[in-house]
C-alpha cells in the first residue's frame, strides 16, 4: 500500500465537526467535570464517594477523546484521496459485497467521514478493510475473519463517497 491509500482521510465537513467536538471537550465540558470533581471532594471521604468516582471516570473519557482527536487532526490529510483507477476499492469508497451470499455495503475508511449511521464503516486496517483494499469490481478475495475462517468475498461495486 502507498502512503496516500494508509494515511487517514477526512472530508472537510468531517475534519469542522472534529475540531468543534475538540473545542467542546477541551471548554466547556472539561470544565464541568472539574467542577463535578471539586464539588465531590468537598464532600469528604472519597472512598466511598460515588459521585467523586463517576467524575474521574467521565475525566478520564474526555481526556482520552482530547487525545485520540487531536491525534486525528493532527495525522489526517483533510479534502478527498487521490483519485483511483476506476472500479478499483480504496479509501473513501462506498464498497458493495458479496460474502457467503449475502450482499454487504460499507464505506471504507474512517468512521469520522461517514454522514450517514446506516452505513457500516470498515477501516483499511481491519481484516475486511485489508482484504478489499486495491481490489477491482469483478475480483474475488479471502478474507480471513477474526475467528479465523475464511471467506470468498467478490467485489460488486465501488463508488466515491466523498
Amino acid at each position: 500500500m502507498t502512503d496516500h491509500e494508509t494515511q487517514t482521510w477526512l472530508t472537510q465537513e468531517a475534519a469542522d465537526r472534529l475540531s468543534a467536538e475538540l473545542a467542546d471537550l477541551e471548554g466547556p465540558r472539561r470544565a464541568d467535570v472539574v467542577r463535578k470533581i471539586e464539588a465531590a471532594r468537598a464532600e469528604g471521604d472519597l472512598k466511598e464517594n460515588g459521585g467523586y468516582h463517576a467524575a474521574k471516570e467521565e475525566q478520564g473519557k474526555i481526556e482520552g477523546r482530547i487525545r485520540q482527536l487531536k491525534h486525528m487532526l493532527e495525522h489526517a490529510h483533510i479534502g478527498t484521496p487521490p483519485a483511483g483507477e476506476s472500479g478499483v476499492v480504496g479509501q473513501g469508497m462506498l464498497v458493495t459485497i458479496d460474502m457467503a451470499g449475502d450482499e454487504m455495503k460499507f464505506l471504507l475508511g474512517s468512521r469520522e467521514i461517514s454522514t450517514n449511521d446506516d452505513v457500516d464503516v470498515y477501516s483499511i486496517k481491519s481484516p475486511l478493510g485489508a482484504a478489499v483494499m486495491g481490489a477491482k469490481v469483478g475480483d474475488t478475495v479471502n478474507y480471513v475473519a477474526p475467528n479465523g475462517k475464511v471467506f470468498k468475498v467478490a467485489i460488486l461495486e465501488a463508488q466515491t463517497y466523498f
